[in-house]
């Protein structure tokens, strides 16, 4: 074997001890800035390998496409922090600092935003969300879990925060090998966390919630219940703590019935109403099962339904299970409102998309008997970006529907 020869077989042997190697053509994806490796796309793993720690990603050629952390026991085996040669701490910083930079661009210093927004912002498995003074975190992959404690220092270090909370009691977790993480991690919590937006007022508990606390991603959809709540009776379905219901009323909404089957989100919900300082006859809490109720109901006379249902699909299986659910939900509500009444309608399962929902809602409102046409699409939160290299992360859906 000449020299030549010999120095690129020393070169395969250092990737082999030290990094992930792809198949042959499978690093097109990774050239093209998309976080995810499945386990399909990977030709070896390194000598000593350790799920969740941080490796050099190579091609099958050797070149260096980026680093990442794996996990064996995931199909999806591996999420890139860094492309090319940029190291992953320092890409870690500088994807911190980028996103904070951003919601600040847009949002000032809003008191609620999402900061921190997994692969949107080039950290993927991680959400951080501002609610008053502190911080609560999400962490979702294995990955993110072995660096938490480097996570929390840049924290600190950028932000400041009075408190940093975590609410990691998400299924995807449970693939990873890990168990639901609650608890404060730094500083003082006092509840409820008071914040403010759009000149509305919220209590957030972040200890007994869903999600981080508040459904930060329908920021956009309550100000379009905002503006054509006037005048109109109201139904919000899937109220939990009641954002849709607070922001119909500051809109003229005559009325607003709730609905939820979590007596303490309805509890929460009375209390923002009540903050707002709206009257005890301008609105009613009704504990229900939203389909319960709908099926119960003869007549729904709301100029305006609103339906944001929990997500029906945690998993790729659920999905011919949810789009079910979602057809007869919406067939329920479609079939008994009235002509020229208007129906807000969401999804936020990631695995049924949005060509899947709108069919959904076509085929719910053809066995409905009714027509209707969609007067607006979901408005993304502007914290809520989607990485244009990374299309997945694009799981809210709605349609606004005006039914004759």
């Amino acid at each position: 074997m000449n020299k030549a020869g010999k120095q690129e077989k020393n070169r395969e042997k250092t990737r082999v001890r030290k990094g992930i190697i792809l198949k042959p053509g499978r690093e097109k994806s990774v050239l093209s800035r998309h976080h995810w490796i499945f386990s399909g796309a990977i030709k070896s793993y390194p000598e000593n390998f350790v799920n969740g720690e941080i490796y050099p990603v190579y091609s099958d050629s050797g070149q260096l496409l980026g680093h990442g952390y794996f996990n064996q026991k995931c199909s999806l085996a591996g999420r890139l922090l860094s492309f090319g040669q940029e190291d992953p701490q320092r890409a870690l910083r500088r994807n911190l600092q980028q996103a904070v930079q951003l919601r600040r661009q847009v949002y000032g210093q809003a008191e609620a935003v999402r900061l921190v927004n997994g692969e949107s912002d080039n950290l993927p498995g991680l959400v951080v969300d501002r609610y008053g003074p502190g911080l609560v975190i999400q962490v979702s992959t294995l990955g993110i879990e072995k660096i938490k404690s480097l996570i929390l220092g840049l924290l600190k270090e950028i932000l400041k925060p009075a408190y940093i909370y975590e609410k990691s009691v998400i299924p995807s977790r449970k693939e990873e090998g890990l168990g639901e993480s609650e608890g404060l991690l730094a500083g003082r919590l006092e509840e409820p966390v008071l914040v403010e937006e759009n000149g509305l007022k919220f209590n957030i508990y972040l200890t007994e919630s869903q999600k981080t606390g508040f459904f930060l991603d329908q920021r956009e959809m309550r100000q379009l219940v905002r503006s054509l709540a006037g005048g109109l009776k109201v139904l919000d379905g899937f109220c939990y703590t009641g954002g849709f219901a607070v922001a119909a009323l500051k809109g003229g909404a005559r009325r607003v019935d709730l609905i939820d089957y979590s007596k303490r989100a309805l509890e929460t919900a009375g209390a923002n109403l009540r903050l707002n300082s709206f009257s005890e006859n301008s609105f009613s809490l009704v504990n229900r099962d939203m389909f319960e109720f709908l099926e119960e109901t003869r007549q729904l006379d709301y100029g305006l339904v609103i339906l944001d249902p929990p997500a029906f699909a945690r998993k790729k299986a659920d999905e011919k299970q949810a789009v079910r659910a979602y057809r007869e939900l919406n067939r329920l509500a479609m079939s008994k409102m009235q002509p020229g009444s208007l129906l807000l309608t969401f999804s936020c399962s990631y695995y049924v998309d949005s060509q899947t929902f709108q069919k959904t809602i076509f085929q719910a409102a053809l066995e409905a008997g009714r027509q209707a046409r969609i007067i607006q699409r979901h408005r993304q939160a502007l914290d809520h970006p989607v990485s244009i290299f990374h299309p997945e992360s694009d799981y809210l859906k709605g349609l606004l529907l005006y039914l004759s």
